[in-house]
């Protein structure tokens, strides 16, 4: 019950954001930049939130997000500027390839553990990059044209889809699985979990996200280049995980909002927002090491809150 009533409060609270932020946009407060930065603040939302459910839940330590982040930005848009299909269709289909993708590295890499599956999964994300690099039929170095069609509408849609099957998905008993292996793969093991399985689902479900995430990407400018797609690009996602708080999907969420305000803000001044960026990071982990939500969720916040306030209410 308590779930329930909880999941309609954050429909509510969702509806309540769009409509607002819709309003705002065709009132013509929220000028290009504003909205623009709303949207890549929602793509980057779902990169972390995806890659969250691999590394914070499942605790397989991936840095190849990119490499899904690129199958799903070029899939899409070869399915809307090729092949004339449309924007939500092409979304779709670059997630489902993103999963595949996810798929075929996962079930041989996933075996591996702690560094070497990091280094496996860069490797991949790398090959992919290269790979698109010497294609023709996307632009190769060049890049590829694009048409603009990913609006807020499109890529609220999708955050709250990634938001809602993540959440449930690490509320379920798979998800319970998946923390199990997290905690103690040798234990989980032994207690009849098949480890392998539940790390490929894992990381197929979140490589679905990333390529649903690329798409978006993908129709938010008017070019893509396999640069854009670099080792870098991992890392900034990586980045947005660990600071939050591993295992913390709320954690996750405020990191990337806060990390891309940053980086937007004083693109103006790259080498100062570098220095910035950096150092903002490296005072969070030495004086937050756990990150800025630990494991803790914004709901037991609230709810610790609630407990203190009825026992002071019942002195």
């Amino acid at each position: 019950m308590k779930k329930v009533k909880g999941f309609w409060l954050f429909l509510i609270l969702s509806i309540v954001l769009y409509g607002t932020v819709q309003l705002l946009i065709n009132a013509g407060i929220l000028n290009q930049f504003y909205s623009n930065t709303l949207i890549f603040i929602g793509i980057n939302i779902i990169l972390a939130v995806s890659l969250h459910l691999v590394i914070g839940i499942t605790g397989q330590f991936s840095i190849g997000h990119a490499g899904f982040l690129a199958v799903g930005a070029y899939i899409s848009a070869i399915f809307t500027m090729k092949l004339q299909l449309p924007f939500p269709i092409a979304i779709l289909v670059g997630g489902i390839i993103a999963a595949l993708a996810g798929l075929i590295v996962g079930i041989p890499s996933l075996r591996l553990k702690g560094d070497y599956l990091a280094i496996a999964t860069l490797g991949f994300a790398e090959i992919i990059r290269i790979v698109f690099l010497n294609i023709d039929y996307v632009g190769g170095a060049a890049g590829m044209q694009v048409s603009h069609l990913t609006n807020w509408t499109y890529t609220f849609i999708c955050l709250f889809i990634t938001i809602v099957v993540i959440m449930n998905f690490t509320n379920s008993r798979h998800g319970r699985a998946c923390i199990s292996v997290r905690e103690n793969e040798i234990a989980a093991d032994a207690m009849g979990i098949n480890t392998v399985y539940y790390k490929v689902i894992a990381f197929a479900l979140g490589s679905f996200f990333a390529g649903i995430a690329g798409g978006l990407y993908a129709h938010n400018f008017y070019i893509i280049q396999p640069t854009n797609f670099g080792f870098l690009k991992s890392f900034d996602i990586l980045i947005y995980v660990v600071l939050g708080g591993l295992g913390s999907l709320s954690g996750a969420v405020i990191s990337a909002i806060l990390l891309t305000l940053v980086s937007t803000f004083l693109q103006d001044y790259p080498e100062t927002r570098m220095i910035i960026y950096s150092l903002v990071l490296v005072i969070v982990m030495l004086y937050r090491p756990q990150g800025l939500m630990g494991t803790r969720e914004i709901t037991d916040i609230f709810g610790k809150w609630k407990s203190v306030k009825s026992v002071k209410g019942g002195n």
